[in-house]
């Protein structure tokens, strides 16, 4: 029930389960108060208002006239045949009726604010994510919550972990793993590597051509300094191989890599889904049969987990589907 809840200068304030109350010249006024006069306005008769609000005729009367001693005005004309408002009854219910109306919206939105209906989702992604992944999870999430906006911002996995301990973002698109103690993470995305060579590198021309043979082969890599966890990842899957990928360019954006690839500067062990919009100017290996797979989950701050937070994880994981 609102009926709790502090009112000072006429203005709702200081929200509490204890009190509602108005402020008017030191003195407090119970909001039971306005209640009970817009029941006797509406029935114009104390005795049917009484039996509306459960209160005895009498105490009704006395909160009556504890309010208009307040006001210091009558606010009804009553004789033994009938009750009728004064004029200032008549602005009087106009006004206590919009704050009451106030005071529902106000329940409601606290109500929907909680139970994660509405409100503000500031989330972080990497670049990468978005081929497949975070626009579906996107819309998905404004279908069935479209009182909620969301604010998307395309940031590295190491700004968005600083994001998230600085309250910049709520949540994150992340490349996985993210190992940080004071973070809490849910996969919701995972895919195989794929090796990636522009199709006039001359290993493409070999009947079939794997992982061993971009032993001397100059890599392009999605830099450590953006993910680092991520970047030993993938070159754990050369060093099972027997050799450590030599790199030459790093870079931000796995577009970036993509296009350098494309041009002949070098070779790359990517996501397989950020390579599929490319094909046409990628040779590509799926790497269907490594244990070692690329992840993306939603991070957020361990003790940060809104309602809000915890649908969107819901929503992604039913739209990333990630399989074991």
């Amino acid at each position: 029930m609102i009926a709790d809840s502090r009112l000072r200068n006429g203005l709702a304030v200081n929200v509490s389960p204890l009190q509602l109350s108005l402020a008017h010249g030191g003195k407090i006024l119970e909001i039971k108060h306005i209640r009970s006069f817009l029941a006797v306005a509406k029935a114009l008769n104390f005795s049917r208002a009484a039996r509306t609000l459960h209160l005895s005729q009498p105490a009704l009367s006395t909160q009556i006239k504890g309010l208009e001693a307040h006001l210091g005005v009558s606010l009804f004309m009553r004789n033994r045949r009938r009750v009728t408002l004064t004029p200032a009854g008549s602005v009087f219910q106009v006004d206590a009726d919009a704050l009451m109306q106030q005071l529902a919206e106000m329940e409601l939105r606290v109500r929907r604010t909680s139970m994660g209906d509405i409100g503000n989702l500031r989330i972080g992604f990497v670049a990468s994510a978005t081929p497949g992944l975070v626009p579906a999870v996107v819309l998905a999430f404004k279908k069935q919550y479209p009182g909620v906006s969301l604010e998307l911002k395309n940031v590295p996995t190491v700004q968005q972990v600083e994001g998230l301990r600085s309250g910049v973002i709520d949540a994150g698109f992340v490349r996985l793993p993210v190992t940080e103690a004071d973070l809490s993470v849910s996969l919701v995305h995972r895919e195989p590597f794929a090796m990636v060579l522009s199709k006039i590198n001359p290993l493409t021309k070999k009947k079939d051509w794997g992982l061993e043979d971009l032993m001397g082969e100059p890599f392009i890599a999605y830099g450590e300094r953006w993910a680092p966890a991520f970047y030993q990842r993938w070159t754990s899957i050369c060093r099972a191989a027997g050799f450590t990928p030599n790199v030459v360019q790093e870079t931000g954006e796995m577009d970036t890599a993509i296009a350098l690839v494309a041009a002949g500067l070098g070779v790359a062990i990517l996501p397989e889904g950020v390579t599929r919009r490319n094909r046409r100017i990628l040779a590509v290996k799926v790497l269907s049969r490594q244990k070692i797979q690329s992840e993306i989950g939603v991070a957020v701050l361990a003790d940060r987990q809104t309602p809000l937070v915890k649908r969107l994880i819901a929503i992604a994981k039913q739209v990333g589907q990630p399989k074991p």
